[in-house]
């Protein structure tokens, strides 16, 4: 067994038997941490990426779990590696896309894992954003950008024919659909499909034929994760993430597996692993108010047995519960999300930091949320509103995000806001808006188009200058500009628009103050979006706190600097809300 847990400090691979409690780290990383890793199928590399200090040009190392060698696979400065499948049914075969000849592009390569050899198998036309591999891992599937900020499902019927379009997604489907796996024989393949429906359902379409098989569906909810059968490649059962997740069975044969798992614990289960033998799962339990905790599921004795928790600390404290929430838009639409209060205290006049997700396409989900528990503990009622614009809730609700940064997506905040207050649990005279990347700009909007209504803001990584940040975007994001002009503006034939929905335009209304956190090597929203926004801010002499991390990127991964962060935000929010703090 593998987990991921600090080496001084710092996140690395651990491996050791399961049932004997000895761990040993099998990677040495002093800087970053590890969060991406897999264990190879032969059974004795864990495979993991890593980049350097925020830059997202991923690297693939190999280490050998018996001799500890670690080898660096990808020796490519300023290439960025992704990893396309790797199955039990061919071991020593890695396949991987890359962006070696040309940034913009991610090829398909073989790696072969023993030599470390890597061969070229599929050169990217210039429109494919995502690669999918049969059973055989032939390059039979390819995801393109089409027309309007739509996608096309190319199929080809094995190396070297040509490619035909099988499914072609509009915009209103294009960013809730997309396809899974081929199945076992190569004839069909599954999907999440939302044409003729509003959420993405889960079906099967015969390649041959053209029809589709309606394997799961729900008429709000998005088709979530999918586990697949590692011999059979059926679906064998899906989820819905509703104010919880749910799963839906469709295999007979896990049936009892998957009830018996559900009695094990409260909370939301997911499948981690699972042997070639497929005689042992190991499972993990998301709770709100404890930390993760992990058991081996035996299938033949149907038997649980408890691993550990993930931070066993914490089940010493009382963490807060997170309560599921609705409530109405202005305009009518209804909007889903969290609300976590301190544990044992009257629920009433509480000082409330609204916790903006990143994205925007993402959505919050139930569970343990660690700046949700942090803020809890210092005082704060911590609300997270899936506002329009949000996945997993259908495509109409996504689609009615679109063009409106800064408009009714910052409605919906501002509605689920008076709706705490209206209920009597938030202080209207003592609340924050805080977030990260869309969130940060979300924060960065809230302190210039609605200032009257929070009382401090926290920005991290948010865009300030809409043209900006889209002239900006990662090289590798430039299949997606069709996309952002459509879903968020045009920098050339929408200036205007774009400038409208600009915090920095707005500088002069900010009455409250700012904390704006950066890192110096963000590729997704640069640097330059927080500088010229504190530059203008400074000029003008307005309130704030600007802290620049020299070694990150599009969040914070170092310890030091993540602890560095929260004091400050911890700091900030004690002084304008008068929360506890810890020095």
């Amino acid at each position: 067994m593998s987990y991921l847990a600090p080496l001084d400090g710092v996140l690395n691979v651990w491996v050791g038997l399961r049932g004997q409690n000895v761990f040993r780290p099998v990677t040495r990383d002093r800087d970053r941490g590890i969060r991406v890793y897999y264990w190879a199928h032969d059974a004795r590399h864990v495979l993991f990426l890593q980049d350097t200090g925020g830059d997202e040009n991923w690297r693939l190392y190999a280490v050998d779990v018996e001799t500890l060698a670690q080898r660096e696979l990808t020796p490519f400065p300023g290439v960025q590696v992704q990893l396309i499948e790797h199955v039990k049914h061919f071991p020593d075969v890695v396949m991987l896309g890359i962006n070696r000849d040309d940034p913009r592009l991610h090829d398909v390569y073989r790696l072969h894992l023993p030599t470390g050899q890597l061969d070229l198998v599929e050169r990217n036309p210039g429109n494919v954003v995502g690669w999918l591999t049969d059973a055989n891992l032939h390059v039979r599937g390819a995801l393109a950008t089409g027309d309007n900020a739509g996608l096309d499902l190319l199929i080809r019927a094995g190396p070297g024919d040509p490619w035909s379009p099988a499914v072609r997604w509009d915009t209103a489907d294009a960013m809730t659909s997309g396809p899974v796996a081929f199945a076992r024989d190569g004839r069909s393949v599954i999907l999440r499909d939302s044409r003729d429906a509003n959420a993405a359902r889960l079906v099967q379409l015969d390649l041959e034929l053209g029809t589709t098989r309606v394997l799961a569906a729900d008429p709000v909810y998005d088709t979530a994760e999918v586990m697949i059968h590692p011999d059979s490649y059926e679906a064998q059962m899906v989820s819905f993430i509703r104010d919880r997740r749910e799963w839906q069975v469709l295999d007979p044969a896990i049936q009892d597996d998957v009830a018996t798992i559900a009695r094990l614990r409260d909370g939301d289960f997911m499948i981690y692993g699972r042997t070639d033998a497929d005689d042992l799962w190991i499972v993990g339990f998301t709770e709100d108010d404890a930390p993760s905790s992990y058991y081996a599921y035996d299938r033949p004795s149907r038997q649980g047995t408890f691993l550990f928790s993930a931070r066993p600390d914490l089940e010493r404290y009382a963490l807060a519960s997170m309560e599921p929430v609705s409530l109405t838009s202005r305009d009518g639409l209804p909007l889903h999300g969290y609300l976590t209060c301190p544990p044992g205290i009257d629920r009433r006049e509480l000082p409330l930091v609204l916790n903006v997700h990143g994205g925007p396409w993402h959505r919050d989900v139930w569970g343990y949320d660690p700046e949700a528990q942090w803020l809890a503990n210092r005082g704060y009622a911590c609300l997270q509103v899936n506002f329009r614009g949000s996945t997993g809730y259908g495509k109409d609700f996504l689609n009615a995000g679109d063009r409106e940064w800064g408009g009714k997506m910052h409605d919906d905040l501002v509605d689920a806001v008076r709706w705490a207050i209206d209920r009597g649990v938030a202080d209207p005279t003592r609340i924050a808006i805080y977030g990260g990347s869309y969130g940060g700009y979300a924060a960065l909007v809230g302190a210039t188009f609605t200032p009257d209504l929070f009382r401090c803001a926290v920005s991290i990584v948010g865009p300030s200058n809409l043209i900006t940040f889209i002239q900006s975007i990662p090289p590798y994001w430039s299949s997606y500009l069709s996309m952002l002009h459509r879903r968020v503006g045009h920098p050339e034939f929408e200036a205007e628009f774009l400038t409208a929905r600009s915090p920095l335009t707005y500088v002069d209304r900010i009455r409250i103050p700012l904390l704006i956190a950066q890192g110096a090597n963000d590729p997704r929203v640069k640097r330059a979006e927080s500088e010229q926004i504190v530059a203008a801010m400074r000029n003008r002499g307005i309130e704030h706190e600007y802290v620049v991390f020299e070694d990150e990127g599009h969040g914070f991964a170092k310890p030091q600097n993540r602890l560095r962060f929260y004091a400050a935000a911890e700091r900030f929010l004690a002084r304008h809300l008068g929360g506890r703090r810890e020095d």
